[in-house]
């Protein structure tokens, strides 16, 4: 079990991790790969199920006989199970030792088998195909072949993996296949057969950047993250939206796990300066022991103000922060903060996550709404397909997915034939306030001085797609 599974609703987001240097990685893991399947029950994780239950119901605020009503929307035929053929799906995903990205897939499955036990697509029940891997890009371009060759699956969703879009992206184009994912890997968003419901930690980093130059006006950027493979990557980002602004930025990494956080703090802070902000892109822990080093040693005002990429957005972390950092501390939101907003969709996704979510062991949180979304928007997509369920049939579908509407989004999702994807390109700040996340800004455009932000609202705008006017 991943240590992380311990914490409460852990938005771990997607950030960290991403990673282009795959021979680096080579030897990173053992060639360790899970390979399951379920038309009923979430099948990818390795945490309990009943403490996991307990959290999902809890943190939902929706009771069982409430879920069971609630659930029937997410078929066509409420209370018909679905005995057709099944429709087979694959995903690939992250599962090791400190990244663990299995609350994904666990709700892409909790999603079908709601679908499954309300009619299914035509009568016909969805059957997810789990592939686990640690980071060995011979067994993730293995994995790919099991699928397709063995497993016979007609899409590709939901992948939640740190290399996957690196190494599988040829793959899929040779086979006319358009991946749907919750994307780390650069790939996820520069290349044609993918598309991501998340942003990233690149532009998620961006758009912390911006919160602090345009609304808190900051007059230095101190940007850290922790040093992985792809750092250069993601800064790059940053880096552009500081430059466009004229204002100076500063790139450091730190080793994680972190052991010395109140010299991490106390570097950051001078760097920064009182003018500056401080931009952290780490895992919840590792953002939570920096900043409680900065707390324990009173540098919490010494900044402007201090800023983080999306997995810092969960009640865990501003609870455990305290209200000393209420309006100080401004979180990038790639998507809705479901505790604190409502709505058929969301009470639809709190309602399946209450009934059978058993093992997304995170609740509600990014890791599980974006494993709702690509199962809803996968869904939407089915249903527009006629019988038989072929690579061919699906992906037509899939790539033909034009403005579908989230209350989770601010922008409707569109796939289409574009030389690269991110659809997702605008999105929220929140903040601490007494123990829990509130919004600090509404629906907020990523900056074009972003150059891959820029490229890919150009070929949108070709294309015809919609997207939120830049600031």
């Amino acid at each position: 079990m991943s240590k992380y599974q311990h914490l409460p609703r852990f938005r771990v987001g997607l950030a960290l991790m991403a990673t282009v240097g795959v021979t680096v990685l080579a030897g990173c893991g053992s060639s360790s790969s899970s390979h399951s399947s379920s038309s009923t029950t979430p099948a990818a994780s390795t945490s309990s199920a009943a403490s996991s239950t307990s959290a999902a119901s809890s943190s939902s605020g929706t009771t069982p006989a409430a879920s069971a009503s609630a659930t029937s929307s997410c078929g066509p035929k409420p209370g018909v199970k679905a005995t057709g053929s099944p429709i087979n799906i694959g995903t690939i995903d992250t599962h090791q030792p400190g990244t663990d990205f299995t609350d994904g897939p666990n709700m892409i499955n909790a999603y079908f088998a709601c679908v499954n036990a309300n009619g299914g697509i035509n009568g016909h029940p969805l059957k997810l195909f789990v592939e686990l891997d640690q980071t060995n890009p011979a067994q993730i371009t293995a994995d790919a072949k099991q699928l397709i060759q063995s497993d016979h699956v007609v899409a590709i969703d939901g992948v939640f993996d740190l290399l996957e879009c690196t190494l599988d992206a040829t793959y899929w184009k040779q086979l006319g296949i358009y991946e749907m994912d919750a994307g780390i890997s650069p790939e996820c968003w520069s290349t044609p057969n993918s598309a991501a419901v998340n942003m990233g930690p690149r532009y998620s980093s961006d758009g912390a950047v911006q919160y602090a130059i345009n609304t808190v006006k900051a007059k230095k950027i101190v940007f850290v993250q922790s040093n992985v493979p792809g750092t250069g990557y993601i800064a790059a980002g940053p880096a552009a939206i500081a430059k466009a602004s004229a204002v100076p930025i500063t790139e450091l990494t730190e080793n994680v796990p972190i052991t010395d956080a109140n010299s991490v703090a106390l570097k950051l802070v001078d760097e920064a300066g009182s003018d500056g902000s401080v931009i952290l892109n780490f895992t919840p822990p590792e953002a939570l022991v920096i900043l409680q080093a900065a707390q324990k040693l009173g540098l919490e005002d010494r900044v402007k103000s201090w800023g983080c990429s999306t997995p810092c957005d969960t009640d865990f972390l501003a609870k455990a922060l305290g209200p000393k950092w209420n309006k100080k501390l401004f979180v990038n939101a790639e998507a809705v903060d479901a505790d604190d907003h409502s709505g058929p969709e969301i009470e639809l996704y709190k309602a399946i996550l209450a009934k059978y979510g058993q093992s997304v062991a995170g609740g509600i949180g990014s890791f599980s709404q974006f494993g709702f979304l690509l199962a809803k928007f996968l869904v939407q997509a089915l249903d527009t397909v006629k019988p038989p369920y072929t690579i061919a049939s699906v992906n037509k579908a899939i790539v033909g997915i034009k403005a579908y509407k989230s209350e989770m989004l601010c922008q409707p999702w569109t796939y289409g034939h574009l030389a690269l994807h991110i659809p997702n390109n605008a999105d929220y700040t929140v903040t601490p306030d007494n123990g829990k996340m509130v919004t600090a800004q509404g629906c907020t455009a990523i900056s074009p001085a972003d150059p891959q932000i820029a490229q890919y609202r150009k070929v949108a705008t070709a294309a015809g797609v919609n997207y939120p006017p830049s600031q």
